[in-house]
C-alpha cells in the first residue's frame, strides 16, 4: 500500500492539535505542582479512586481506566504509597487493589479547586457552549479510535 502524506490542511489541524495537548498537558501539571504538589499523574490516581467504590480498584482496571502500560502503573502507586497518597492491598490469591488513603483523598480535595478553576480558565471558558459540546464531541471520537486501536491490558 501507498504512504499517503498530509495535506497542508491535514497537516495543520494535526500540528495545532498536538502543540495544543503538549501545551496544555504541561500548563496542568505547572498548575497541580504549584498549588498541590501534585503530579498530573498523582491527581489522575486519585481522582480515579476517589470515584470508584470504597476507594479502591483492581490494579489491572486502574491502568485501563487511566490508559497505563502496566509498569508506568507500578512505579507510579510505588511513589504514592512511599508518600502516603494510596495503598496497595492483595485481593484473591494474584489480585492486587490500589486504595485511595485519607491522606490521598484529603490531597485531591485540597488540589481539585485550583485544578478546576485552571482548566475552566484555560479551556472551558474560552468555548461556547456548542463549540464546548462539538470538542467533547470531537475528542469522544478520536478517543474511541485510539481506545479501539490498542491491543487489551491484561491483569
Amino acid at each position: 500500500m501507498e504512504h499517503q502524506g498530509l495535506t497542508e490542511r491535514e497537516l495543520r489541524a494535526w500540528r495545532v492539535s498536538f502543540q495544543m495537548l503538549e501545551l496544555l498537558r504541561t500548563r496542568i501539571e505547572q498548575q497541580l505542582q504549584a498549588s498541590s504538589g501534585l503530579s498530573n499523574a498523582d491527581y489522575t490516581v486519585l481522582a480515579l479512586l476517589s470515584e470508584a467504590p470504597d476507594g479502591r480498584m483492581r490494579a489491572y482496571e486502574l491502568s485501563r481506566v487511566a490508559g497505563w502500560e502496566k509498569s508506568r502503573l507500578h512505579h507510579q502507586l510505588t511513589r504514592m504509597c512511599k508518600r502516603g497518597l494510596v495503598t496497595r492491598e492483595r485481593c484473591g490469591s494474584r489480585g492486587m487493589d490500589a486504595v485511595i488513603t485519607a491522606k490521598g483523598l484529603a490531597a485531591l480535595k485540597e488540589a481539585a479547586p485550583n485544578h478546576a478553576e485552571e482548566v475552566r480558565r484555560l479551556v472551558i471558558d474560552r468555548l461556547t457552549p456548542e463549540e464546548l459540546d462539538q470538542f467533547a464531541d470531537i475528542a469522544t471520537k478520536v478517543l474511541g479510535n485510539l481506545q479501539a486501536d490498542q491491543p487489551p491490558l491484561q491483569p
